[in-house]
């Protein structure tokens, strides 16, 4: 048959954006999310069953969340309806869902893709809850944010929420490759800026198809890695202070200085201010960090992180940025303890147990008179004046079991404060033998 659009229609499809021409048109030609669409994966279980669940597609830009669900209504006929919540509202709702009750009546499923379904509250999302319900439609709403954090409890426990990875080094190799087939020649590229490119998308195939068409259009002589730099900008950080990804990092931050991995701490932290992250909020944590899983293992690191936010507040940036980072490298090296953090969370559970028990007589104040006839502070021993400067009294309530909270840890300074603690029960034990104070 002869194309009726000739050279024309051929030019027509040239003219349109590379990522648009590479768009797949089954699944088996979707990049990336083998886990999902491959032979045992979640995807591919349903569709070899004949059916399709509501789904949360969860993934990072350019991950191919939109491609999957048109791709998706294509393999179970269903009709692809495609809404986003950052341009809709509740008429659109309404309108599409009044669409769909008039194909169900004639015969026709729904497939709802709504884009950043995160972005709709929570009255708008409760929304969905009878028609997914009743089967009008099929839902699948694509998020980059958390669904746990963002998402009403009622709308996740009707959708399955489907994990989808950033594109890899292996992934982009394969996209690159249909671009060079698509164009009709190698991408201009010696071999140091082919991996380049890849890290320059930062996991985004969408932004790495379009670095890729931009460097298609310089010519056909290869560019180095320094001449690529020239030519196209670097993915900004996909970092956002306020949402999922700020979390991640700040976990990510401080489970490396808890693993003591000094590189990986600092990797995390320049992440975290190369994304535009607050200074200060890190600082706090680093304070937070000294206390919790350092604390008098080394006393010190609480002073180092306060010293480090006390120098950038003085200094700004950049030059207090390494004050910042110094603190990093003193808390991933320092000996770590959660004894102190341990010890006060029993304690609290003690006090809220125990209810309100008055101190023992003997370590009350007897300001008057009165108190004093009743017995306040009768039989003190004043530490400063016993043998060793330890009285081993009894300081707990009276009617209340001695209870033991701290465990220091033999690392740091906490194996010097053991050994001061196996002392005191000591000298405490031998004391309440010989007739004093349990």
């Amino acid at each position: 048959m002869t194309d009726l659009f000739g050279d024309k229609g051929a030019a027509a499809d040239s003219n349109r954006p590379l990522a648009e021409r590479l768009r797949p048109t089954t699944l088996s030609e979707v990049v990336g999310q083998d886990h999902l669409l491959k032979e045992g994966g979640t995807l591919q279980r349903m569709l070899d069953a004949g059916w399709l669940a509501s789904l949360i597609l969860w993934g990072p830009p350019g991950s191919g969340k939109t491609t999957i669900a048109r791709l998706l209504a294509e393999e179970v006929d269903l009709h692809f309806e495609q809404i986003s919540a950052v341009f809709s509202g509740v008429a659109d709702l309404r309108k599409a869902f009044d669409a769909a009750k008039m194909r169900k009546q004639n015969g026709k499923g729904t497939l709802l893709f709504v884009d950043e379904i995160h972005r709709f509250n929570r009255s708008q999302q409760d929304g969905f809850l009878p028609y997914v319900e009743d089967g009008t439609v099929t839902l699948i709403g694509a998020t980059t944010e958390n669904p746990s954090f963002e998402l009403n409890g009622a709308l996740l426990s009707r959708c399955q929420v489907l994990v989808l990875e950033r594109h890899n080094e292996q992934s982009f190799a394969a996209l690159l490759e249909r671009a060079e087939e698509v164009e009709g020649r190698p991408v201009p590229l010696d071999e140091e800026a082919r991996e380049a490119l890849a890290a320059l998308a930062d996991g985004d195939g969408r932004f790495f198809l379009n670095m890729v068409e931009t460097v298609f259009k310089t010519g056909t002589e290869p560019l180095t890695r320094s001449q690529l730099s020239q030519v196209i900008s670097k993915k900004a950080p996909a970092y956002d202070k306020d949402r999922d990804g700020h979390y991640n990092l700040i976990s990510a931050l401080h489970k490396s200085l808890r693993g003591s991995d000094v590189d990986a701490a600092l990797y995390w932290f320049s992440r975290m201010m190369d994304g535009g992250e607050d200074p200060l909020y890190i600082t706090r944590r680093l304070v937070r960090f000294a206390v919790e899983d350092i604390g008098m293992a080394d006393p010190n690191a609480v002073l180092q992180a306060n010293a480090a936010r006390d120098a950038y507040q003085f200094l700004g940036s950049p030059e207090g940025d390494l004050a910042i980072a110094q603190a990093v490298i003193y808390l991933a090296t320092a000996p770590k303890s959660n004894a102190g953090y341990a010890a006060f969370k029993l304690a609290a559970k003690s006090a809220r147990k125990n209810g309100s028990h008055m101190p023992p007589m003997h370590i009350l104040n007897a300001p008057t008179h009165l108190m004093k006839d009743l017995g306040y502070g009768d039989g003190y021993a004043y530490d400063h004046d016993a043998e060793d400067g330890f009285s081993g009294q009894n300081y707990f309530p009276d009617d209340m079991p001695r209870e033991a909270y701290y465990k220091p840890v033999e690392r740091g300074f906490e194996r010097d404060i053991a050994k001061r603690l196996d002392y005191w029960k000591r000298l405490r034990a031998k004391r309440q033998t010989s007739g004093g104070d349990r």
